[in-house]
């Protein structure tokens, strides 16, 4: 009789599992990019980690960082690959577990048009600057540059970098703070400074994610330079494979969203 509840103990746990992975997870990308952009670079990635874990695993994509904010910290996304200060905060806030992430550190730019003779923040101050909205790193760290509240440029908030860089050539903006990697993609910025670097992004997953299944995405990450279709992945995306990661790795950045709305 004992043997018999065992083994249906154990049939029903694996019914449990099965019925945990069928179901779907979202996975949203900060938006850095378009949302078009965001899809069409992020949706491979989606793709390997459906076929690698077998669960469902849909990418989700944000308007704008206000949108994304807002719906971020309700915790109603199941997976999200983003920047050190939300990750922090998730961890710390809303119970999220890091899964992976990229190696290395990133930093923001300032930069202007190579015809705008400018050389220090200070001679932005009066004048538009572009950024992306509250609380996107971009715009985090154009607070830092200018503290004083009475010395500001007119900040203009755009919703993704690509819209920010098309609106300082086209002469809408006098500068731009923007991720420095896509510095490089355009040669004619002029660089006016560069900020202290920070962790790279990482992938974390919400408490309602089965451990399980956390497990699986992560050993996938791990994983990824090790298969075809996981190195055309990180090929696609431009980024150096995942590495191991915890909460350590981000500790103390949840501090950079210090007077943001709803933190």
């Amino acid at each position: 009789m004992c043997r018999v509840r065992n083994v249906v103990l154990a049939g029903l746990l694996l019914i449990a599992a099965h019925n945990a992975f069928a179901q779907s997870y979202s996975l949203v990308v900060q938006p850095i990019l378009t949302p078009r952009q965001t899809s069409e670079a992020f949706a491979p990635l989606t793709s390997y980690l459906s076929q690698q874990t077998g669960a469902d695993i849909r990418l989700v994509t944000a308007l704008n960082f206000v949108t994304y904010w807002e719906t971020m910290k309700k915790g109603d996304y199941d997976l999200i690959l983003d920047a050190a200060h939300f990750t922090d905060f998730r961890i710390k806030r809303l119970r999220y577990r890091v899964l992976a992430r990229i190696p290395d550190t990133v930093s923001l730019t300032l930069v202007t048009a190579k015809d705008l003779l400018i050389f220090e923040p200070e001679e932005l101050i009066g004048r538009k600057l572009g950024t992306l909205g509250s609380p996107s790193m971009p715009a985090v760290r154009a607070n830092q540059l200018y503290p004083n509240p009475t010395r500001l440029p007119v900040f203009v908030d755009f919703a993704n970098a690509t819209d920010t860089v098309q609106a300082l050539l086209d002469g809408e903006v006098a500068g731009a703070i923007i991720p420095s990697p896509l510095v490089q993609n355009y040669p004619e910025l002029n660089t006016v400074l560069t900020t202290d670097p920070i962790p790279h992004i990482a992938l974390s997953a919400s408490p309602q994610v089965p451990a399980a299944l956390a497990n699986r995405i992560r050993q996938a990450l791990l994983n990824i330079d090790r298969t075809p279709t996981g190195r055309r992945t990180m090929e696609a995306l431009r980024l150096a494979p995942f590495i191991p990661a915890n909460s350590r790795s981000y500790d103390g950045y949840a501090q950079l969203l210090d007077g943001v709305w709803g933190y």
